[in-house]
């Protein structure tokens, strides 16, 4: 599969007040993946091909849902 464009967004639920700093972690995994990306005040863009792109969304998802119940 070719090269796609993904926008996400990661909203971490019951984690209490502050979710910056699992919503920072998410963030820094998308920079440290080599895959272009911008962060905006509503998404995450990222592009590159399928799997990397859905790998790193899962990676995400998976980080943030270490500290929050419900994702």
């Amino acid at each position: 599969m070719g090269s796609m464009l993904a926008a996400f967004s990661i909203t971490p639920l019951g984690a209490g007040d502050s979710v910056g700093a699992a919503v920072s972690e998410a963030v820094r995994l998308v920079r440290q993946s080599g895959l272009p990306n911008e962060t905006n005040a509503m998404f995450t863009n990222v592009e590159g091909d399928w799997e990397p792109v859905m790998d790193l969304i899962r990676a995400c998802v998976e980080r943030v849902n270490e500290d929050a119940p419900r994702v």
